[in-house]
């Protein structure tokens, strides 16, 4: 794995990059570009560049899908020696786990959920922990919707609140970050905090300045297409985007029933769009329309190298509150120390909660992400293709039917991209919803047969 060309074909060709950044930050001759499919990649300034052993390796450790640490590795060093740390071998070390939302000021009506994110991130700041606070917040550039940026001050915190299905990196703010004397403190998600603590393995700068990561969990991510094909649904053709809130929460609906809300040209005149995200095609997450492909091939669901996890309450008794709850997982010494000051204090409102209540949020996320990408690693396996080391072994042992659901979300990852290449060189969003639209629909007859099947069981098999 010393030559670079070779980890390059088998991370990149192979669709195992993340697109997080980490390569433009360990070497200066690669740059991150989006390609054709709106997806995030490193390209190499100089094809004819000669990488030293040494380059070499820091680009193969500090790739998740080559490097020789894995996500367990990382966090037994950062957590173990915690005081009265806890372990769970789906959510990963924990001091405290809760489901909650903040009281606090503006917090959680900006959020897009419970406002953990923005509120741990001025806390941070207020407490003097951190100089500087480095989330995702709207782009400068007229070419994409959204970046990283680096702020020291509440304003530019809060311009980060609220999720974002929508690609960014982050190797220009930690390039900054290595400039610029400080202490940093990231949101990000799985993939993209993992990568950062490879970084910091190889780079002391990095290890030395970045003092919090804020970890969020993402069912997976997704190209700039997604929002593009939301907006082309409303009326809102492709390039004419200009802003898009993915999460906007409705009065008198669920959590879990949310809308969106775009802004852009319409016949050359700005409009703003609301529509109930349940009324477009490509709201289902389980289809996964837009999907990166290496998020099928890392089994973090809870970003276990994560000072903080959030993530939704996805619970039946919690989504009933319109406004959102999160769940939290703490562990950090520092962040626990602000939430436990955030309850007493009154700024937060939170249960305390067991490891099942924390899994059971995320149940469907584990499932696939987790315990079922040992199938998705047989198939590669099987075709003789170069798979990354993973904490689940290639296996195809799953029941038959999850092994037809994971081949049609397979096929819809792969097809959709493609048939949304076409539609927009016809400039018919129509060319696209009837070639996806029989691959949805094949989707959704695998689950009726799964219920089907489940049904029938339940009659010959009555539990006791």
């Amino acid at each position: 794995m010393s030559d670079f060309k070779d980890i390059y074909n088998k991370v990149v060709r192979n669709k195992y990059d993340f697109g997080t950044g980490s390569w433009a930050v360990v070497n200066k001759n690669i740059e991150m570009r989006l390609d054709k499919y709106g997806e995030y990649h490193p390209y190499q300034k100089n094809n004819d560049y000669q990488y030293s052993e040494n380059e070499a390796n820091n680009l193969k450790e500090s790739c998740l899908s080559t490097s020789d640490l894995n996500e367990s590795d990382i966090s037994k060093r950062l957590y173990s020696q915690v005081p009265k740390i806890k372990y769970n071998k789906d959510l990963g070390y924990y001091s405290g786990l809760y489901v909650g939302h903040v009281v606090e000021g503006d917090y959680r009506k900006n959020g897009s959920s419970g406002g953990f994110g923005t509120w741990i991130l001025s806390q941070l700041l207020k407490n003097d922990e951190i100089d500087f606070a480095i989330n995702v917040t709207g782009s400068k550039d007229n070419e994409k919707l959204f970046e990283y940026s680096i702020s020291d001050n509440l304003k530019g915190i809060k311009n980060g609140a609220k999720t974002k299905y929508y690609p960014v990196e982050f190797s220009k703010v930690i390039n900054v970050l290595k400039e610029n004397p400080g202490r940093y403190a990231i949101v990000g998600l799985p993939s993209f905090i993992m990568e950062l603590r490879l970084l910091a393995t190889i780079d002391p700068v990095i290890k030395e300045r970045l003092k919090y990561t804020i970890g969020l969990v993402c069912g997976h991510q997704k190209s700039t297409k997604f929002a593009e094909f939301l907006a082309w649904q409303c009326g809102i053709k492709p390039g004419n985007l200009e802003k898009i809130n993915f999460r906007k929460k409705q009065d008198n609906y669920p959590a879990d029933r949310y809308a969106i809300e775009i802004t852009g040209k319409v016949d050359g005149k700005e409009q703003t769009i609301i529509r109930e995200m349940k009324d477009l095609l490509g709201n289902d997450w389980g289809q996964g329309f837009f999907k990166v492909r290496a998020s099928d091939f890392t089994d973090d669901v809870m970003n276990e190298t994560a000072d903080v996890t959030l993530g939704d309450a996805w619970l039946p008794e919690y989504t009933k509150d319109n406004k959102g709850n999160n769940i939290v997982i703490v562990r950090n010494p520092v962040i626990q120390k602000i939430i436990n000051n955030g309850i007493r204090n009154d700024k937060l409102t939170v249960d305390s909660v067991d490891e099942n209540t924390i899994y059971r949020s995320q149940a469907s996320h584990f499932k696939h992400t987790k315990y079922e990408m040992a199938y998705r690693l047989f198939k590669k396996q099987k075709n003789n293709e170069w798979i990354p080391k993973k904490r689940i072994e290639p296996s195809s042992n799953i029941p038959w039917i999850r092994k037809k659901v994971q081949d049609q979300r397979e096929k819809i990852c792969l097809e959709v991209p493609e048939y949304y290449q076409e539609a927009l060189s016809k400039d018919d969003i129509d060319y696209f919803i009837n070639k996806v639209k029989p691959l949805s629909k094949k989707y959704k007859n695998i689950y009726l047969l799964k219920r089907i099947i489940s049904k029938i069981k339940r009659t010959l098999y009555p539990s006791k």
